[in-house]
């Protein structure tokens, strides 16, 4: 307690790597710590309509969003770029909160939870929310890479991640791709 997550390295190793770059470390102790942060640099200018394509195309105005984050920060984040999305967005600091949230709140269509929290994780409230919300859209946020994420067995293949830290834009895609699926799914 107090000490951190040690979650915010693998962040900026994350990013970096998705990036195309890397991150080199330097420390001793007693002096600090140095971390350098290389990324290729970008040869083009965005055009107008590479900037558009990055808005969503679909109205959320009618869409409640539940945010599951035990990080206070992150948390603010998520439901501010909610609301800038046009979402209703409440948010909770754990599993418990988010039941009585969910049981508060039956019209929230969409859950976005962190998968690593304490005490109990999100794919365990996940599973005990599906008992009685099978219908609930869910969207999982985490600092770790997706195969870390699966091989060490705390998701399923295939479900729907975000990773942290992810931008209003990359929060966009993650809802479109998530409520087209839906739809697509009510059709067949």
């Amino acid at each position: 307690m107090g000490q951190g997550t040690g979650l915010g390295l693998s962040q900026v190793h994350g990013f970096a790597k998705q990036s195309n770059g890397h991150v080199k470390l330097y420390s001793e102790p007693g002096i600090g710590t140095t971390v350098k942060i290389y990324l290729p640099r970008s040869q083009t200018t965005p055009t107008a309509a590479q900037a558009m394509s990055t808005r969503i195309a679909i109205d959320l105005s009618d869409l409640k969003v539940l945010v599951v984050e035990d990080e206070a920060g992150v948390r603010s984040f998520a439901l501010s770029a909610l609301c800038e999305l046009g979402c209703q967005a409440i948010g909770a600091d754990g599993a418990e909160m988010a039941r009585r949230t969910l049981a508060e709140h039956t019209d929230i269509k969409l859950l976005l939870t962190d998968v690593v929290m304490p005490g109990e994780r999100g794919r365990a409230l996940v599973a005990s929310i599906r008992e009685t919300r099978p219908d609930l859209i869910v969207l999982f946020m985490m600092a770790y890479t997706r195969n870390a994420i699966v091989h060490n067995g705390m998701l399923d293949p295939g479900v729907r991640l975000l990773s942290k830290p992810f931008t209003v834009a990359d929060l966009a895609r993650e809802l479109q791709s998530a409520l087209d699926e839906r739809r697509g799914s009510a059709v067949k």
